[in-house]
C-alpha cells in the first residue's frame, strides 16, 4: 500500500504539471488566431513546438505509470528539467507575442484553474486513502487531509487576487502560479509521508 501511495504522489505531483501544459497550450492556440498573419505562422510554429514537449512529457509519464518509487525518483528529475523548459518557452511566447492580443491574464487563468482542479482532485484521491487506513491511526492522516483542502482554499484566494489584479507583468503571475505549485508539491508530500507513517 506504502508504494502504491508513493507513486501517487509522483502521480499527482506529473498530472498537475501535465495539466498545466495542456491549459497554457489551449490558452495560447485560443489567442494565436488574433495575431498578424505574419506573426500568425511563427506563433504556430512556436506552439507546435510546445506541443511537442508536452507530448515528450506525457510519453515519460506513461512509461513510468506502472513503475515503483525508486524509478520515480529519477524520472521525477528528467520530468522537472523538461517541465521548467516548457515554462521558460512559455514565457518566452508571451514575450514575442502574448502582449499583442492580451495573452498573458488568458493563460495565467488557465494555469491557476488547472492548478485548483490538481488540488482538489489530490485532496479527493488521499480523503480516499485515508477510508482504508485503520481508524486508530486516521488522526493524522485526516489531518494532511484537511491540510491540503485548506491549502487549496488559501492558493485560491491568492490567485483570484492576481486575477482581478489585472495587468500584472508574466513575470509576476508566474511567480504566484509558482508559490501555489510549490504550496501543492509540500501538501502531497506531508498527504505521502502521513500514509506511509499511517501504515507502519
Amino acid at each position: 500500500m506504502t508504494t502504491e501511495s508513493s507513486v501517487h504522489f509522483y502521480l499527482n505531483w506529473a498530472k498537475e504539471r501535465l495539466d498545466e501544459m495542456d491549459a497554457a497550450l489551449a490558452s495560447l492556440e485560443a489567442k494565436a488566431g488574433g495575431l498578424q498573419s505574419g506573426l500568425k505562422v511563427k506563433s504556430q510554429e512556436f506552439i507546435a513546438g510546445l506541443k511537442k514537449q508536452r507530448d515528450e512529457f506525457r510519453a515519460l509519464i506513461d512509461k513510468q505509470a506502472k513503475e515503483g518509487e525508486a524509478a520515480w525518483n529519477h524520472t521525477k528529475a528528467e520530468l522537472e528539467v523538461q517541465w521548467r523548459e516548457f515554462e521558460a518557452r512559455v514565457g518566452e511566447y508571451l514575450d514575442q507575442f502574448g502582449k499583442q492580443v492580451g495573452q498573458q491574464q488568458a493563460t495565467f487563468q488557465g494555469l491557476a484553474d488547472a492548478q485548483m482542479k490538481a488540488w482538489r482532485a489530490a485532496a479527493l484521491e488521499f480523503q480516499a486513502a485515508a477510508g482504508r487506513i485503520a481508524a486508530e491511526r486516521r488522526a493524522q492522516f485526516d489531518a494532511r487531509v484537511k491540510e491540503m483542502q485548506t491549502g487549496a482554499a488559501e492558493a485560491e484566494v491568492r490567485l483570484q487576487k492576481f486575477r482581478q489584479a489585472g495587468e500584472e507583468s508574466w513575470s509576476a503571475l508566474n511567480g504566484a502560479l509558482a508559490d501555489s505549485r510549490k504550496a501543492f508539491d509540500r501538501a502531497n508530500q506531508a498527504a505521502l509521508d502521513a500514509f506511509k507513517h499511517a501504515g507502519r
